[in-house]
């Protein structure tokens, strides 16, 4: 019988982040390189990027990247060639790029819409699409979408703030997790999801100040998620010890879909 500790090692673990560089990308890449993983980290400017990886491989985590538009195909294709030639295989995928567009529903410009979801719900398919074929010929493998609670409420709680696109382009997600778990189970390949609630990030920063006051109101926890809430859930995700879980979503929002 494994120890706690073993179960939770991913030393000798490969791991590609989609949106790696920062936010909520970032945090989860951390917390899987402490863990042991090397890490590959894709973003969609090298300014983003290139802080990151200095940062990782100072603290002594094996750590690689590249720019990429996870809604085009080919680059897809290239960032996984590149994830196992340079450190050689990849035993985790976690699809966390993403976008988002305000605007409501009656008046969203279609090319935002497509927009939101190539890039939310399409770069995940092709990536997992991508990785799939290579965990199944490696004889399995674990990815991870990143989706949201909005994709379980039905929408933002503050009503002046409208974003079809984005809780369209989550909610696939979790379907999407369903059934690609359902399909390659057979293959050794757990596919899960998470759904953040509010957390401080690039996607929030425009709604922050709105958005804190509101959570002291009406989250039983009083508060949005901190910068190290997303590290321990990644990791058990990516690890043995959730090895008999696929197919589900956790939800890390400090109560908030309980209300």
């Amino acid at each position: 019988m494994k120890t706690v500790r073993a179960l939770f090692d991913l030393t000798g673990k490969v791991a590609l982040v989609t949106g790696g560089s920062r936010g909520l990308g970032k945090q989860m890449a951390e917390g899987l390189a402490e863990a042991g993983a090397a890490v590959y980290l894709l973003a969609r400017r090298k300014q983003w990027l290139e802080p990151t990886l200095e940062e990782f491989t100072s603290r002594g985590f094996r750590a690689a990247g590249a720019e990429c538009d996870v809604s085009e195909p080919e680059q897809v294709k290239e960032a996984v060639r590149r994830t196992i030639g340079e450190l050689e295989r990849l035993d985790i995928l976690v699809n966390n790029a993403g976008v988002t567009w305000g605007a409501p529903a009656e008046e969203m410009p279609v090319e935002k819409w497509r927009m939101v979801l190539d890039i939310n719900l399409t770069g995940a398919f092709l990536f997992s699409q991508e990785a799939g074929r290579h965990m199944i010929a490696q004889g399995g493998g674990n990815i991870i979408h990143i989706a949201s609670i909005n994709a379980l409420t039905g929408g933002l709680p503050m009503q002046e703030i409208s974003a079809a696109g984005y809780v369209a382009s989550k909610g696939g997600l979790v379907a999407l997790t369903r059934e690609l778990a359902s399909k390659w189970a057979r293959y050794g390949i757990r596919v899960n999801g998470i759904a953040p609630g509010y957390f401080a990030s690039r996607l929030t920063e425009k709604i922050w100040d709105k958005a804190e006051a509101l959570l002291q109101s009406s989250v039983p926890m009083g508060r949005g998620g901190s910068e190290d809430e997303l590290k321990g859930v990644a990791v058990f995700l990516a690890s043995e010890a959730s090895g008999y879980m696929t197919g589900q979503t956790l939800v890390v929002d400090g109560g908030t879909t309980l209300v």
